[in-house]
């Protein structure tokens, strides 16, 4: 083990933020009890670990030297190379607290996604599906957590076995090829990316921990090799992120997925790819990184350009919202690939603002679902007048979805466009346009569904509204937001506000990890600071 590359911790933090969910989720399905009370465990297991999750990111040093701190490490498989290697670098850690703070607000979100009837085996149905969503925690920790690359592949492959049964089992008409399709396309990524990390090992020292990151890292690869492996790592992480062309599978699978499901699954799940780009891309293959430059970064203006310009043409809410996600993604990855300093640390918080901004759209937008009973855009209109607090946190969430100044997401959008210009104007320039479309298809969807006269008579779908909002006379009355609901947007609205006019509570953690994955890339640039274009984004 490389002691001068990772800060050992006394307290096996990372460790206990994997296994505290997975045991809950296991309490969850199988101890006897109500089904509220499953659901209370659930949730008081969530908040639990997000508290020690903060304990644990106070111990974190942003000014240390090692590239990763509250390591843990031990001998898994000696013979084979694989250890149990745990810790976090700035970037890891922000996403990691990013994944504890939205896991109760979705579970939160979702106490009724399944409907409670009075058959046999429903009772276990609901376990299960709150069991599922909280196991998801587990693998979320552990895949940002590893500096085993075999590790990390085993928590890359483990997030699809709940994420599968949440959407096979438990979401729309369409669930079982939305399900099948999300998993071929990741097993292929998967596989593909498989047969590099055996590669890549077989390149290095070897040992017990020849899976290492520091004994990956710096190696003397030939070119060919290092391209070879560089497409492999590339790929599974193109098919995650999602990247066009491999971007097809994410608005089947979100909107046949519950809301809280799409939720990870965008908000979440997708970062690993953008993350593993990052953390093996540019770390172990740094000049097979820049030879792909020209042809990823054409990739991220595509994917910028395409997703927006399908989501404008959406009439099915939550499809909308998918495909802002693969024009978000662009962005993202574009910034990576810049290789600056503002590039990158914008790319970082990127993952994280829009991780919340994408919560948001997510469950705001199945409040309003669930009220209508409808996902077809048409089928609204004039509903700030029926909801006008509904109405008005889902115009701040399409606010920061088009990267309003104030709000997070205008932040680091605008840190990706400061750190790209410098190294691919012609990609920068063109990825501007991303800016004018993310204001139609937000502005639009919101004009479409919150304005206009009010609907003086409702033709609600009978079959699909809420039972708890109908009338002893067999009507139905339209609620504005709950408690539970507006518990539930506090802290995504609170994530908008206090990472749009104070990033550098983020920034200063990232930016160290960032320079050290830079420090390896020969043509990249780290200056000016991400932190001083930032406070000039904020002040304009």
């Amino acid at each position: 083990m490389n002691e001068t590359t990772t800060t050992m911790s006394t307290i096996p933090w990372l460790t206990i933020l994997a296994a505290l969910p997975l045991v809950g989720s296991l309490v969850v399905a199988f101890a006897p009890g109500s089904v509220e009370n499953a659901k209370r465990i659930a949730l008081g297991t969530s908040l639990v670990t997000l508290v020690l999750g903060i304990v644990a990111a106070l111990q974190y040093d942003p000014d240390a030297t090692a590239q990763f701190q509250l390591g843990e490490y031990a001998e898994w498989i000696p013979q084979l190379g694989v250890s149990y290697s745990l810790g976090v670098d700035g970037i890891a850690l922000v996403l990691i607290l990013m994944a504890l703070v939205l896991t109760p607000v979705c579970l939160l979100a979702a106490w009724h996604d399944v409907p409670e009837v009075a058959e046999p085996g429903s009772a276990k149905k609901v376990k299960g599906y709150f069991a599922l969503l909280l196991s998801l925690e587990t693998f979320m920790v552990g895949v940002f957590a590893a500096t085993d690359i075999f590790l990390f592949y085993v928590f890359f492959e483990a997030m699809l076995i709940p994420v599968y049964f949440l959407i096979g089992r438990f979401g729309g008409p369409r669930r079982q090829y939305a399900a099948m399709k999300f998993l071929l396309f990741s097993l292929a990524g998967g596989l593909v990316m498989l047969v590099a990390v055996i590669a890549v090992y077989l390149q290095g020292p070897g040992g017990a921990d020849g899976f290492l990151v520091s004994q990956l890292t710096g190696l003397e690869l030939d070119p060919t090799t290092e391209r070879l492996l560089f497409v492999g790592f590339f790929l599974a992480f193109a098919v995650k992120a999602p990247m066009v062309p491999f971007h097809t599978w994410l608005p089947d699978a979100a909107t046949e997925s519950t809301p809280a499901t799409a939720t990870l699954l965008v908000g979440v799940l997708d970062k690993v790819g953008t993350f593993g780009m990052i953390r093996f891309c540019l770390q172990l293959f740094p000049n097979a990184s820049e030879w792909a430059t020209p042809v990823v970064v054409a990739l991220a203006v595509v994917s910028v350009l395409y997703g927006a310009l399908l989501a404008i043409g959406q009439t099915d809410m939550m499809r909308l919202i998918s495909y802002t996600s693969v024009s978000h993604f662009g962005f993202i990855v574009l910034g990576i690939f810049a290789f600056t300093n503002v590039g990158g640390a914008g790319s970082s918080l990127y993952m994280v603002n829009h991780g919340f901004s994408t919560a948001a759209l997510f469950l705001f937008a199945a409040m309003l679902i669930h009220r209508r009973g409808s996902k077809r855009i048409p089928d609204y209109g004039g509903w700030q007048r029926v909801t006008p607090g509904l109405a008005g946190i889902f115009l701040v969430a399409s606010l920061s979805g088009l990267a309003l100044p104030g709000l997070a997401s205008f932040v680091s959008e605008f840190l990706v466009y400061v750190g790209t210009y410098p190294t691919q104007p012609v990609a920068a320039v063109l990825a501007t346009a991303g800016i004018i479309l993310a204001a139609l298809y937000m502005l639009l969807m919101y004009k479409r569904v919150m304005t206009g006269p009010k609907p003086e008579a409702l033709a609600l779908d009978a079959a699909a509204v809420d039972d708890r909002w109908r009338t002893s006379s067999g009507g139905t009355i339209i609620p504005d937001l709950s408690l539970r609901e507006k518990v539930v947007a506090a802290p995504l609205i609170a994530a908008f506000l206090v990472l749009g006019f104070f990033p550098n509570l983020a920034l200063d953690v990232i930016n160290p990890a960032v320079d050290t994955s830079l420090s390896h890339v020969s043509t990249a640039d780290t200056s000016p600071p991400a932190a001083d274009a930032a406070a000039e984004g904020s002040s304009k």
